[in-house]
């Protein structure tokens, strides 16, 4: 058997024209899914502060529900870096040693703070919520009930107070840990586009506009993965509600009424942010175009020829401009936006695939390519965690941990 069957990337990548030897696409979909995943943490926690930061009422009924969603993505977060790390068990040192001498080192820091400032505001949030509970389980003798007051207590921290000055402070305390947290999950992602921007070695990564790009399109996807998850459980609710007493229930078109409402009022806020990240993405070609430098011939090469398909078809046009013009047409409706959300985050996720698979597309030599072949069907470890079972992976893990924590902390309760 000979070294280069060990050569990272080996089985993915198809070269063409003048490549170097040792030239790979190491990079593959994992490290897509990174400032993917990250961005919708990001995105998520902008929408709740949207909300308790700028006193955005409209936005009141998916504040809470977008905090708790952005908890349950959080710890997927570094999940596709531990795919992705041939050691992964030395992926945790970049939380035990922390540092600013680099980006990816940085990571530890900013994702300790964030994740801090997340629980915390969810405290404050829900903890009126949590003695609520705690009376209310009181007299219940079961083993489920008696687990689960236990839990609120522990939850509770001892802080019983529910008179309207403590629940004042509460709310106070929540617009300050969401003014605190807007920049520090700005930088959470923007961190992950300054790790492409600042790569001199490559030119269609080192732009200082990289990590502004990355923040917008954080917001955008973060927007619409809420909104589509929204629409997807008041759907359910209804169809429970529809088989439980039937069709003209006063909390079918109570739930039919407030999904409708939300959506339509949320939709003007993912708009304005689109606008912001296409003119930002629009802004960073045209420069580029405009500029000239020396490897602006194979970066036109790449952009205009090998990957036209996927950067102005199916980025901008697909998952950019069509779902911008179905927003904006007027009489918006549950349908039209569940097709809206989907090409925005499919939007997104090609703009973070042309940046990392595209980046790596051309070789050093200026004079020829690669092109990344998804494996789909895995034959061995490898080929799971780099291909598409492992991406799925990563995606379902953020629903399962809602599943599990709204269980404790209801995010989507029309009593409140």
């Amino acid at each position: 058997m000979t070294p280069e069957l060990f050569v990272h990337g080996l089985e993915w990548t198809e070269k063409s024209l003048y490549v170097y030897p040792n030239e790979f696409i190491y990079w593959s979909i994992q490290i897509v899914m990174y400032p993917y995943m990250t961005g919708l943490v990001a995105g998520a926690f902008v929408l709740s502060s949207l909300y308790h930061v700028f006193g955005q009422q409209d936005l009141k009924d998916m504040a809470r529900f977008s905090l708790v969603f952005s908890l349950c993505l959080l710890p997927v977060a570094m999940m596709p870096l531990q795919f992705h790390l041939q050691q992964p068990l030395r992926g945790i040192e970049v939380m035990f040693t922390p540092h600013f001498t680099s980006a990816i080192a940085a990571f530890g820091i900013v994702f300790s703070t964030y994740a801090v400032i997340v629980m915390s505001e969810i405290w404050f949030v829900y903890r009126t919520y949590f003695v609520e509970q705690i009376g209310e389980l009181k007299n219940d003798t079961s083993a489920a009930g008696s687990i689960k007051r236990w839990i609120y207590i522990i939850l509770a921290l001892g802080a019983s107070d529910l008179s309207d000055k403590a629940v004042a402070k509460d709310k106070k305390a929540v617009k300050i840990l969401a003014g605190i947290g807007i920049p520090v999950a700005g930088f959470l992602h923007g961190y992950a586009g300054f790790i492409f921007g600042s790569v001199k070695a490559n030119a269609l990564w080192m732009s200082p506009l990289m990590p502004v790009i990355f923040i917008m399109s954080a917001v955008v996807s973060g927007i619409a993965l809420c909104m589509l998850t929204y629409i997807i459980i008041m759907e359910w609710k209804k169809f429970q509600a529809v088989l439980a007493r039937g069709k003209g229930d006063e909390t079918v078109l109570l739930l039919r009424g407030v999904e409708m409402d939300v959506m339509t009022k949320t939709a003007r806020y993912l708009i304005m942010f689109l606008v912001a990240a296409i003119s930002l993405e629009m802004l960073d070609l045209i420069f580029r175009g405009y500029t000239a430098m020396k490897s602006w011939d194979i970066l036109r090469s790449v952009m205009f020829h090998e990957d036209f398909v996927k950067i102005f078809v199916l980025q901008y046009g697909l998952g950019n401009l069509v779902p911008f013009i179905m927003l904006l047409i007027p009489g918006l409706t549950i349908r039209r936006t569940v097709i809206a959300l989907c090409l925005v985050l499919f939007g997104v996720f090609m703009m973070r695939w042309n940046v990392v698979i595209g980046g790596q597309a051309f070789s050093l030599s200026f004079a020829g390519f690669m092109h990344y072949h998804l494996p789909i069907i895995p034959h061995n470890l490898e080929t799971f965690k780099e291909g598409l079972f492992g991406a799925l992976t990563v995606a379902a893990t953020p629903f399962v941990l809602f599943w599990g924590i709204n269980k404790l902390l209801p995010s989507l309760d029309l009593k409140h």
